[in-house]
This record gives structure tokens, C-alpha cells and sequence, in this order.
């Protein structure tokens, strides 16, 4: 990450601190169809923030350190401003959501959850997530849901660096050293079942016309830049059969109750702390 990335990137954080600070002090409440809606993109930002914390002082370079502490922290923005609106709806808070939740009531899909493995499974399932999130946030900004469209907006602008960085890396490790291509080769093969389900029109989707978008309707794009990314890093698609997924209707990968349990321990055994 150069430096100029990294002013950039420091720019749109205090964005994302000021969108979550106007949404804190919004009146809009989220319809039940809404928030259900609202918690599949915060899940989705909610874990995959969670599993890319876990790499701060273990990445393969310091500079790499900062850089996914950057991105998680970007995620966990997103995360709290799709989960405060979708609160409004059952008068919960960002808080109650992330921490006082069981496994089956979150609605991640399954690419998050999968472990981050080495490093080059964890940047192929970055760039999996972060192509499909910018093509998603950016159809996502033309919503008819003020509040959505306003999250949206601006974090499409981070998700643009995350896309950005997972692609730099993947051309790096695939044409790295014959170990680092190795691992890039077999990375893909163990977490392109998993893709499918980000692209399913489920039921919900037929009540929210014009709010939420068609997942369907972004596989030709997403296909479109892996398939160049791909190339370029003479890396070949996976043809895998889909997992079963199921993570909108909040059955898990068996790697999510771990990740709870580390995720939520210390607000259960220490319910109302503060500091």
C-alpha cells in the first residue's frame, strides 16, 4: 500500500465514522423486510471483519498488518450502519445484534465464514467478497431506501481499495515463487463452492423492488473482472459443483459458532461494561 493509498484511504475512514455518527441520530425505521435485508449486508461485513482482525501480527509483512486492519476496520463500519438501521425495526442497536445473537440468527453467507487458512486463501476469498461488494454497493446507491442508498454511497469507495488490494495481491503471490503459486493455484478450488450463494434471489427479494438489489443481476459483472483478474494472473475459474449454502436463512458453515464464541465473549461475560 503506498502512501498515497493510504492518505486516501484515511480520508473515506473518517467518512465512514461520520456516516455511522448521522445514521446514530437518524429517524428512520426500517420496515421487517428491510432490516432482514439490512442484516444480510451487515453480517456479511460483520464477519468477514472479524476473520481479517485475526491476521493484525500475523500477516506475511508489517505494511500488510495495517493495511487488513484498515480494511476490517472498514467492514466493521459497514457493519454498524447496516445493523443500527436494521435495529430500527425491533428497537435493537448495533451492539444487541453483533453480540447477543445466536449462530442461527445471523445471515452471513458462507464465503465470510469460511477460515482464513494461509494467506493465499484468505486474499482469494478477498477478492471474491470485495469484487462482488463494490458491484453490489455500487447498483445498491440508486435504492429507493434513502438509508441504504446513503450507506451505499459510501462504502462503495472503500470497498474499491479492498478490490484494489486483493486483486494487487493475487497477481503477486501467482506469479511469486513457485510455493506462493502453489498455494494460489489450490486457494480458489477450496472456496469457489461457496460463491454461488451470494448470487440467489432468494423470496425476500420479490418485496423489496427498487430497494434491495437482484444478487442475480451482479454474477455477470463479478464474472467479468475475475475472469480478467484471473487471466492476467494466469490463474484458471474453478468449475466446482455450489455448496448447499443457506446462510440468509441462518444455516451456517460449522467455522461461524467459533467465530461467535471469540467474537462475543467479552460483551456476554461482561454484559454492560463500559469503558
Amino acid at each position: 500500500m503506498t502512501a498515497a493509498s493510504s492518505t486516501d484511504h484515511g480520508d473515506v475512514t473518517v467518512e465512514r465514522i461520520e456516516l455511522s455518527a448521522e445514521l446514530a441520530g437518524t429517524d428512520a425505521v426500517a420496515t421487517p423486510d428491510v432490516a432482514e435485508y439490512a442484516l444480510w449486508l451487515g453480517d456479511d461485513a460483520l464477519i468477514l471483519s472479524q476473520q481479517l482482525g485475526m491476521w493484525i501480527a500475523r500477516a506475511p509483512e508489517l505494511e500488510e498488518d495495517v493495511a487488513l486492519a484498515n480494511i476490517a476496520l472498514d467492514l466493521l463500519g459497514h457493519a454498524r450502519s447496516l445493523l443500527h438501521y436494521a435495529g430500527t425495526a425491533t428497537n435493537r442497536t448495533e451492539d444487541d445484534l453483533a453480540y447477543w445473537r445466536d449462530e442461527h440468527d445471523f445471515r452471513c453467507a458462507w464465503l465470510f465464514e469460511q477460515r482464513n487458512g494461509d494467506f493465499a486463501q484468505t486474499i482469494v476469498r478477498q477478492l471474491a467478497a470485495s469484487v462482488y461488494q463494490f458491484e453490489l454497493y455500487t447498483a445498491l446507491q440508486s435504492s429507493s431506501d434513502a438509508t441504504l442508498a446513503a450507506v451505499a454511497a459510501k462504502a462503495v469507495k472503500e470497498v474499491e481499495y479492498h478490490r484494489d488490494h486483493a486483486v494487487q495481491w493475487t497477481l503477486r503471490l501467482a506469479g511469486g515463487t513457485d510455493e506462493s503459486r502453489r498455494r494460489m493455484l489450490r486457494a480458489p478450488c477450496d472456496l469457489w463452492p461457496y460463491v454461488d450463494e451470494l448470487f440467489r434471489d432468494e423470496p425476500l427479494l420479490d418485496r423489496l423492488d427498487g430497494i434491495a438489489v437482484r444478487p442475480s443481476t451482479l454474477r455477470a459483472p463479478f464474472d467479468a473482472v475475475i475472469a480478467a483478474v484471473f487471466a492476467e494472473a494466469e490463474l484458471t475459474v474453478p468449475e466446482t459443483p455450489p455448496s448447499a449454502g443457506g446462510g440468509r436463512q441462518g444455516r451456517h458453515f460449522p467455522t461461524l459458532g467459533f467465530l461467535l464464541a471469540e467474537m462475543q465473549v467479552l460483551a456476554r461475560q461482561h454484559p454492560g461494561a463500559t469503558w
